[in-house]
């Protein structure tokens, strides 16, 4: 399949999938109960990596065989990377045409290093804990993120968009089998709500050609996805209202895109993504 038609998919997530990669990992786990996952995830999303780092680092010390740990390591130290690289304040919410393509960023080797290592770690925990049991919720919802994360890193950093796809389409089935025994796991519906939104939302040849390599096109169901986690979710609920708010204001529907992005600045003062885009819309409204 040309790779240009994967640029034209990935090419409309422009900053807005760049959270993919931290939000994505905050997914439901029923099993887990150790406030210092939850923290960690928070700190996160305001920015704070070192306390964010510190709070995963305990996690894992309490929970060394939890696949959970090395996988929220890996999102911590793949978001930081981000942020220094400045694709954190590339605008993401509305796409200008007219703005020339991003340049490659060089990434740190010794954090693509740490990334790759703590994915590899997130796997070695995960594949046994499947093989004895094929519906080990942890084992689903690590391996979902450790392909989540690989997609992010490819896409964002590596601008290899062919295997982000890929990548995103095996997060996709694992989800699907967290689904099939979890129902009430609303967040695990992320993964097919951002796919089927991006994919349904390109032009018609692009959908059809996608579509026969296995990828589900709805547009319409990939909001109701996030619809769901927004309304459902319990701890995905904010990255799902940013894909939200992404896709109202893409739709024009700028009154409720607004709307959640008031609710995100409120409860994350410390990340300025969401003030600045409100702070855009409200220069575009002049």
């Amino acid at each position: 399949m040309p790779v240009h038609i994967f640029k034209v998919v990935w090419s409309r997530t422009t900053g807005a999938v760049l959270l993919l990669a931290v939000l994505c990992v905050a997914a439901p786990a029923a099993e887990l109960s150790d406030a210092s996952l939850e923290r960690g995830f928070h700190l996160l999303y305001n920015l704070d990596f070192g306390g964010a780092e510190a709070q995963f680092a305990e996690f894992q010390r309490k929970h060394a065989d939890d696949p959970m740990g090395p996988v929220s390591e890996a999102a911590g130290l793949l978001f930081s990377e981000l942020n220094r690289l400045a694709i954190l304040r590339e605008r993401f919410f509305a796409e200008d045409s007219k703005s020339p393509p991003r340049s490659r960023v060089k990434a740190d080797p010794v954090i693509q290093g740490r990334f790759d290592s703590a994915l590899r770690r997130t796997e070695a925990l995960a594949a046994p804990q499947l093989v004895r049991n094929p519906n080990d919720r942890n084992a689903l919802l690590a391996l979902t993120l450790v392909n989540g994360l690989r997609a992010d890193y490819s896409a964002l950093i590596e601008n290899r968009n062919l295997p982000a796809l890929r990548h995103t389409r095996d997060a996709t089935v694992y989800a699907r089998r967290l689904l099939n025994i979890c129902p009430d796991c609303y967040d695990a519906y992320i993964a097919s709500g951002i796919s089927q939104y991006l994919i349904g939302s390109a032009a018609a040849p692009v959908r059809w050609i996608l579509k026969m390599d296995g990828f589900s096109v709805s547009k319409a169901q990939g909001m109701a996805d996030l619809r769901l986690v927004a309304d459902r979710g319990r701890y995905l609920a904010p990255y799902a209202s940013i894909w939200l708010a992404s896709a109202y204001i893409r739709e024009k529907n700028l009154t409720d895109g607004k709307k959640l992005l008031i609710k995100l600045r409120d409860e994350f003062p410390g990340n300025p993504l969401f003030a600045r885009e409100l702070a855009q819309m409200d220069t575009q409204e002049r």
